[in-house]
């Protein structure tokens, strides 16, 4: 056989790997075609020849004492006795061991060992290749769709050089049918990795246009301060198709985070919604006073109080204001709620009605210095 210190090189350099990491498939690819070969039941210890650059392999039994109660189990143990006639000196506790040579065990044993190589390398490239994707979840990819299956509406990309899927709760859904994502074998599709797993036909990438994930990185694709870091996502939420809202702040105070994002006469946010099916997107400044950051994300309500408990904030709004704080069908609190962490439970108050500007100005005075 080759140096296995040359085929361990040669597969690194072809496949692009790691040669310490192609080094423990190889030797756990001997182990495996020992255990094919001889037994599950046997021991076995490979090693590479610092001199020689050679595989050996052994099969290995512990010794024990004469009346060891493992002596009995002769595939992994030896009694000391027996021990004693290979080497003179071994003591309890040492290990025994029998070189294997599966070059001389025939056609069987070299096709063995070629599968498992084979086997363990294709792992090895599967496990480096599934820990890049991964690391890319909520990550922005634009993929061509391949085929969509006609019974669940799940539709079929490539990603790069590996098969990605969208199923149909991952797809927007408008309230205007000609808006909803319909797509056909062809487009180029822009959404975000949510997803990435390994089934028997290999790395499978689950794709979402739904995710809050999808709305922040359209955003930074967009924006250039986000992509920076100049201003920051604190939070965002999403009913797809409909509405999001979305908290940002900013690391200078030099910087206007809302006017930076919607960009000039709104063409950034324009853009973003346009890409999600006209979505509407409410963009304002994080606060990290809970009450200030309930009152902004109960926009356009204009909210008289907050009251912050545990998890849950009380949110007290005039009667002429009540509808917007709940919204169509309930979206704005539903929203609001999903972006803060609150549940928020609205109550109705007589006093005089002030502006959302009012508010927060009491709010923050209130708040100075905390």
């Amino acid at each position: 056989m080759e140096k296995i210190n040359d085929i361990i090189e040669s597969i690194a350099n072809e496949k692009g790997l790691d040669s310490t990491e192609v080094k423990e498939r190889v030797i756990t690819a001997f182990l495996r075609t020992a255990k094919t070969l001889f037994g599950e039941e046997y021991e076995y210890k490979a090693e590479i020849d610092d001199d020689t650059k050679n595989i050996k392999l052994f099969q290995t039994l512990i010794v024990v004492a004469d009346n060891d109660e493992n002596a009995k189990f002769e595939k992994q143990y030896i009694a000391l006795s027996k021990a004693k006639k290979i080497d003179p000196h071994i003591e309890i506790g040492d290990e025994v061991n029998y070189d294997i040579d599966i070059e001389n065990l025939g056609r069987t044993a070299s096709m063995i060992l070629s599968k498992e190589l084979n086997y363990h390398i294709q792992a090895l490239l599967r496990d480096k290749l599934y820990d890049q994707y991964n690391s890319k979840v909520g990550a922005l990819v634009a993929s061509t769709v391949t085929s969509i299956n006609q019974e669940d509406k799940t539709t079929y990309f490539d990603v790069d050089d590996l098969k990605g899927y969208m199923p149909l709760k991952n797809k927007i859904k408008s309230n205007s049918p000609e808006l909803s994502d319909n797509f056909k074998v062809g487009d180029v599709v822009k959404a975000v990795i949510k997803r990435v797993h390994i089934s028997s036909q290999g790395i499978n990438i689950e794709l979402s246009r739904t995710s809050p994930k999808f709305l922040e990185a359209l955003l930074k694709s967009e924006v250039p301060e986000l992509k920076d870091g100049k201003i920051i996502i604190q939070a965002s939420a999403r009913i797809p198709g409909q509405r999001a809202k979305i908290a940002i702040s900013s690391i200078s105070p030099s910087i206007d985070p809302v006017g930076a994002v919607v960009g000039a006469k709104g063409v950034r946010i324009n853009a973003v919604s346009k890409e999600l099916c006209n979505e509407n997107i409410d963009i304002f400044e994080y606060s990290a006073t809970p009450e200030i950051f309930v009152t902004r994300a109960m926009a356009p309500a204009i909210i008289t109080s907050v009251k912050i408990q545990d998890k849950k904030a009380t949110v007290y709004v005039n009667p002429s204001q009540k509808s917007k704080a709940i919204g169509k069908s309930g979206i704005n609190v539903r929203l609001a709620a999903m972006l803060t962490g609150y549940e928020i439970e609205l109550k109705e108050t007589e006093e005089k009605q002030t502006s959302n500007q009012e508010a927060l100005k009491e709010l923050e005075s209130l708040f100075k210095g905390i």
